[in-house]
Order: C-alpha cells, then sequence, then structure tokens
C-alpha cells in the first residue's frame, strides 16, 4: 500500500476509542493476513464479513485480500437464512463476524438457518463481539485474539510473498445483488478494476491526501466499502468509520475532528438539514458532498448549497456491476444536479437502446448500456445469467431507463427491472414474494413500490389467502421483519380477492402501484 510507505505517520483510521496511523495499519493488516493463511485460507478462496463499520472490518478485508481470497461482504440488516444463502453460494470457509451489534447475534441466526453450510468452516469473532450462544453445527468458533495468535505460525515473509503474488486479474470480491429471478447474485470485479474504478473516483470526487473521511454508507455496499475506505487508503485521507446513522452524533463528529468528507444517500444530507439543533454545532469544515439517486428534489440541493459549507454537491450513478458510471460537475446547477446523473466517467462508454439494442437518437428514452473497463468480469457460477447480462459487444444491459441530452447528460427515467429502491438500497419484489409465499395464510402475492418521502419507496404487497386463509396484515409485515433485511419487509399488506392480471396471465403492477399511490399514499 503506496500511502503507508508515503504517509506513516499520518493517522488512517480513527474510531471514539483508536486512533491508527498508516503504519499501524500495515501492521494489523499483515498479521490478519498471516491469521487467514494460518486458518487454510489460500488463493480463490473466499472470506464472508458480516459486521458493521469499523476498523477491524477493513483490517479483516484487507487481510483476505493479502491471504489471496476475494471478499464476500454480507449486508449487517439480513437475516440469518438471508446470509446463510450467501455463503453458501459463495461457498466462503470462513466467516468474520460480530455478535452484539444492535443486539443481533448473527451466529445464533446462523445455527438456526434452514440452508446447509458444508463450506463453511471456521467462523472468527470480531472485536466487541459478546458471547455467542451457538454456532453452526460442525464450525469452529473462535475469537479474533485466538484467530490472530494461530497466525504466528505463519512467517511474515510468507504473507509479504503471498500478498504480492496476487494478481490486477485476481478476483478482489464477490458483492451479491438482488435479481428479478428472486435470488442475489455475485458480481465478480477483479483487483486492478477495483484500483483503477475507485481511483478514476476519487478524482471525479475530489478526494485529497490529508482529509478527513466519514464513512456513514455501509462497509458491506460498494459506496462504503470501494468509494469508501478504499478510496480513502489509496488517496491518504484519514477514515471515520460511522456503524449507526444518528444525526446528533455525526454533527458532533463533523465539529470534533473537523470532517471535510461526508457522502451518503440524499436521507442524510434531509436529515441533517431538517434537524433541530444542527445551528449549534461548528460544521465550517465540510468541503464535499456526494450522493446518488435517480430523482432528487432540486429543493434538497438548494437547500444544501444555502445552509451547508459544501463546496462541492456531487451526484453519479452506479451499479454493482459497473461501479461509478456517470457523475455531475462540481459547477452544475441545482437541477442539472438533482434531476440527472451527470456525464460519462473516464474509461466508459454508453449507449441509449432499444429492446434490440439499437442505439437511440439523443433525447429518446431507452435502455442505459455500459460497456468498459469497470464492467464485471461476470456473475458467479451463472454463465447464463451473466451472458443474459453482457451482450457479445461487451455492453452491461443495466435494466435501467435513460435519455442522454445533447450535453451528453444522464437522466434515469425508469426501470426495466421491478426493482424498489428503499433508502439507497435495491429491493427486487421477486425476492420479497418468493420470501411472503412461505407464509401459510399467502396463496398469491404482488410486491410493488410506494413513493415514500423519507425512503424514496417502499414495498407493498398485494396478497391472495390461501384456500381456507384469512389475511392479518399486521401479523405478516412483523413475520416477514423476522425473516427479512427491514427495507425489504413490505410496510403494507393488503389483502385482495384476485390478482389484476393480463391477457398473458401477468400480474399488471402498474395497475397495483396506481392503487397503492391512490390508496396508501397519504399513510406514506
Amino acid at each position: 500500500m503506496a500511502s503507508i510507505a508515503e504517509r506513516p505517520d499520518a493517522l488512517a483510521v480513527v474510531e471514539p476509542d483508536r486512533r491508527v496511523t498508516y503504519a499501524e495499519l500495515g501492521e494489523l493488516v499483515l498479521a490478519s493476513t498471516r491469521a487467514v493463511m494460518g486458518a487454510g485460507v489460500g488463493p480463490g478462496d473466499r472470506v464472508a464479513i458480516w459486521a458493521p463499520n469499523a476498523l477491524d472490518w477493513i483490517v479483516a478485508a484487507l487481510g483476505a485480500h493479502g491471504a489471496g481470497a476475494a471478499l464476500v461482504p454480507i449486508n449487517t440488516r439480513f437475516k440469518g437464512e438471508e446470509a446463510a444463502w450467501l455463503l453458501s453460494a459463495s461457498k466462503a470457509p470462513l466467516l468474520l463476524t460480530t455478535v452484539g451489534f444492535l443486539d443481533t447475534d448473527t451466529v445464533g441466526m446462523l445455527a438456526a438457518a434452514e440452508t446447509p453450510l458444508p463450506d463453511l468452516r471456521r467462523v472468527v469473532l470480531l472485536p466487541g463481539s459478546r458471547p455467542a450462544k451457538d454456532a453452526p453445527v460442525a464450525v469452529a468458533l473462535e475469537t479474533w485474539s485466538d484467530f490472530l495468535a494461530a497466525g504466528v505460525e505463519v512467517a511474515p515473509a510468507a504473507a509479504v510473498a503471498r500478498r504480492e503474488a496476487v494478481r490486477p486479474t485476481d478476483p478482489s470480491d464477490v458483492l451479491f445483488t438482488s435479481g428479478t429471478t428472486g435470488r442475489p447474485k455475485g458480481v465478480v470485479v477483479s483487483h486492478g478494476q477495483t484500483v483503477r474504478l475507485f481511483r478514476d473516483w476519487s478524482d471525479f470526487a475530489g478526494l485529497e491526501p490529508g482529509d478527513r473521511y466519514a464513512i456513514v454508507n455501509p462497509f458491506f455496499h460498494m459506496f462504503g466499502y470501494k468509494a469508501g475506505w478504499v478510496a480513502s487508503l489509496m488517496r491518504g485521507a484519514t477514515i471515520f468509520p460511522v456503524p449507526v446513522f444518528d444525526v446528533p452524533a455525526v454533527l458532533s463528529l463533523v465539529e470534533r475532528e473537523r470532517i471535510t468528507f461526508l457522502p451518503g444517500p440524499p436521507t442524510l444530507y434531509r436529515s441533517i438539514l431538517d434537524h433541530p439543533e444542527r445551528g449549534s454545532f461548528d460544521l465550517g469544515s465540510l468541503r464535499v458532498a456526494v450522493t446518488g439517486a435517480a430523482d432528487i428534489p432540486v429543493t434538497l440541493i438548494e437547500e444544501m448549497r444555502a445552509e451547508l459549507p459544501f463546496r462541492s454537491i456531487l451526484v453519479g450513478y452506479g451499479l454493482t456491476e459497473a461501479g461509478t458510471v456517470t457523475g455531475s460537475h462540481p459547477d452544475d446547477d441545482a437541477e442539472t444536479i438533482a434531476t440527472t446523473v451527470g456525464r460519462v466517467m473516464p474509461g466508459f462508454e454508453i449507449r441509449v437502446a432499444d429492446a434490440d439494442g439499437r442505439e437511440l437518437p439523443r433525447g429518446e428514452p431507452g435502455e442505459l448500456l455500459v460497456r468498459g473497463h469497470g464492467v464485471m468480469q461476470g456473475y458467479l457460477d451463472d454463465a447464463s445469467a451473466t451472458a443474459a447480462a453482457i451482450d457479445e459487444r461487451g455492453f452491461l444491459h443495466t435494466g435501467d431507463l435513460a435519455t442522454v441530452d445533447e450535453r451528453g447528460v444522464v437522466r434515469i427515467v425508469g426501470r426495466l427491472k421491478d426493482m424498489i429502491l428503499v433508502g439507497g438500497f435495491n429491493v427486487y419484489p421477486a425476492e420479497v414474494e418468493n420470501a411472503l409465499l412461505a407464509h401459510e395464510a399467502i396463496g398469491q402475492v404482488a410486491v410493488v413500490g410506494l413513493p415514500d418521502k423519507r425512503m424514496g419507496e417502499v414495498p407493498v404487497a398485494y396478497v391472495v389467502a390461501a384456500p381456507g386463509r384469512a389475511i392479518d396484515p399486521i401479523a405478516i409485515v412483523a413475520w416477514s421483519r423476522e425473516r427479512l433485511a427491514n427495507y425489504k419487509a413490505p410496510r403494507h399488506v393488503v389483502a385482495l380477492d384476485a390478482l389484476p392480471i393480463n391477457a398473458t396471465g401477468k400480474v399488471v403492477k402498474t395497475e397495483l402501484r396506481e392503487r397503492a399511490a391512490a390508496e396508501l399514499g397519504a399513510a406514506s
């Protein structure tokens, strides 16, 4: 890591009770690499991390990378069955996790999951974990300190040699993203792609050595992981992990630590602007805001410029399969920032195409196609899904409807894939529908998005009762929250005698969306 040699005494990561320099981070990562190697993890293996934003997440991730493994981040909001499916699909032999975060027992949830985990051999509890009640069957459970202690059997020189043998073309991670089939797909991206993509992203965002970056975006997401701590380490910035977004705590952090860089979803800035005690904090150090969404209120950007000290407010469009593809300019007007996603980034080529892949004239809506160095290597163990996503010309079919104006500015106008965007997280109805169909009272279900002022959208489930059963909407919502991440669980459940279908037997979701907006819009 070049930043260690260039800035050994500079602060790399700061937590409330710990401040680590770049040189110290290098030592921690070497110990982590030795431990991962000592656990029998080799090049081409996968290491999963299921934990909140923290220094230890970074150390564990870089240790896995140094050992030649690909990282598999797991959403901290996932329930046991969701996490078990990812572990099973990735065949990860090692899981690094935290027990006790927000009173969550990750290990206990895995033990209760039905999905078998034949490849998972070890579960390591990161520092700060409370004792776990159970461990998955036939899995060794150990503390981080014991894990590191076992790594002393691996010589430092061997760990350095392993790290230096990692090639730019080797997979750096497998980030799972939901698909229209209802099952997540693992996006495989290489180290070389990651480095180039987020070097370009840092140039776009204006991330500089010495910047003080509060990372609110979760590390399990590309925004917090790659456009977060990876970009910070490449640039020589100081990382401030934020495990839970709490407005007064973040405002206090900005004032106390002179934070300069604060990316996040539009809801983050809305929450800061609306907080009644905002004026009592000194926020003058803030320099850069980076956000992204298909539809941001123009008034939000105007308020941010008028009431917050940011000198640069940027938006971008990205997806797990390709990284950040487009971005705005610092001098763009508020309407351009709010209603578009900017211009194509270096190294990418975009087209707006019809259903046959033919490029459409400027201004006409069509599917956004992307080609370039950031496009994924493919979906993990899924050649057919990869072939469906990337055509023979190398263009990734994003499933998003877009237009490009005469300036080259891209506007996202809709989604071909039936996706719901909840607080910055993608929710695919098929996955939620599959989960709800496991409920004994539900015979049929269709999930659509309902516009929501705070979250952007929330899921609504229209259900038809199974024969001889009755629908209890409140009970079904509670049931779903026990089995799905909160943002995936339906906000409303509405019972119908029958779902609206067209002549081909497909559910007419446009009718359900209109009904949700008319009947539930005021309640959202």
